[in-house]
This record gives structure tokens, C-alpha cells and sequence, in this order.
């Protein structure tokens, strides 16, 4: 068990690392320039992924307390196998079908201000903590159900490995946004 959240975390410090690496020298006009209406800025994909893993919180905290009650579909294991693999898989980092988000995740549409990597580095020490003190729950293969449908159901662990992979996902497609906005930097109309 102790492997498997040594894992998480370093999973976790690689993306924070990634992300400073790619996106620290950006302006804030450049973090959040859209590269058009359809698709995030750098800034609203971090976002993004806060919202995300934030939602778990509260479900985690309930599993800890005993207040949490798992949906019915919950008590079929391979229910609960299917749709956290075919979770895990819908968010693949190398993003071959675009997936529209669910509203509830959506990043608001306010420019972000200074310090959007240093809200993400500390929300990652924060989810590192969440991870570590999740570590009787995951022994006793809880199942949680996702924070916007109850009804899609996956054991924990598998919503760190979704978590994780989620923001490889996100990072490539900052990257793509980045690459827009420079790509275009230069680019006027005669």
C-alpha cells in the first residue's frame, strides 16, 4: 500500500513540476488567452483540475467518518471495476476522443489572476495529504461514487489512479493552448 501511494505522490510532484516547468514564465495575459471559444486557456485547464479533485474531498471525509452511503449499484463489484477502469480510460492522457466536461467542473469564465501555479502546487500538497490519510480506506477497498453522478461507482484507489492520469491529460492539453498562443503571438490581420 505504502508503494502505491509513494506513487501518487511522486505522480503528483511530476505534474507540479511539469507545469511550473512549462507554464511559470507565461504573463498572466498569456496564461489566460484562449485559443478560441471552444477550447481553455492554460489558466482555466488548472483550474479545472482543482475543481475536479477538490469534489472528492468531501466524499473522502464521509468515508472516513462512516457517513457516507454507498449507492446500490456500489455493492457489485464487477460494477464497480467496469466503470472505474472505463473512467480511468476516458481520461488517458494522450486524448484521442475530446470528452465535454461535466458543468459542475467547468472553469469559470473569470480571467485568473497572479498565482494560479502557486494555488496548484498547494492544492497538490493538499491532495498528497488527502492521499496519506486515505490509506485504511483504500486497504478496505471502500467505494466511492464520482462527485457528479452518484451512480457511477469505483473503488478509491481507482479515483487516485483517475486523478492522476486526469491531469496528465490536462497538462498536454495546456501545452496545446500554450503552443496556440504563441503560435499566434504574432499573427495580424493586413
Amino acid at each position: 500500500m505504502q508503494d502505491k501511494i509513494h506513487n501518487w505522490h511522486q505522480q503528483i510532484d511530476t505534474s507540479t513540476r511539469k507545469f511550473r516547468e512549462q507554464f511559470e514564465e507565461l504573463s498572466i495575459a498569456e496564461i489566460n488567452r484562449k485559443p478560441n471559444a471552444g477550447t481553455w486557456s492554460v489558466a482555466e485547464n488548472i483550474q479545472h483540475l482543482i475543481s475536479v479533485n477538490e469534489s472528492y474531498f468531501p466524499v473522502i471525509k464521509d468515508a472516513k467518518e462512516g457517513k457516507y452511503k454507498v449507492p446500490f449499484t456500489g455493492r457489485f463489484p464487477f460494477f464497480v471495476n467496469f466503470m472505474g477502469n472505463a473512467l480511468l480510460k476516458s481520461v488517458e492522457p494522450t486524448r484521442r476522443k475530446k470528452i465535454k466536461t461535466l458543468m459542475v467542473w467547468e472553469p469559470a469564465n473569470a480571467t485568473m489572476a497572479e498565482g494560479v501555479l502557486q494555488k496548484f502546487e498547494q492544492h497538490h500538497q493538499e491532495l498528497k495529504k488527502v492521499i496519506t490519510e486515505s490509506e485504511e480506506l483504500i486497504k478496505a477497498k471502500t467505494v466511492i461514487s464520482s462527485p457528479a453522478n452518484k451512480n457511477i461507482v469505483y473503488y478509491l484507489d481507482k479515483a487516485f489512479d483517475i486523478m492522476v492520469a486526469h491531469e496528465q491529460r490536462h497538462l498536454n492539453q495546456a501545452k496545446e493552448a500554450m503552443e496556440f498562443v504563441f503560435d499566434n503571438q504574432y499573427h495580424f490581420d493586413i
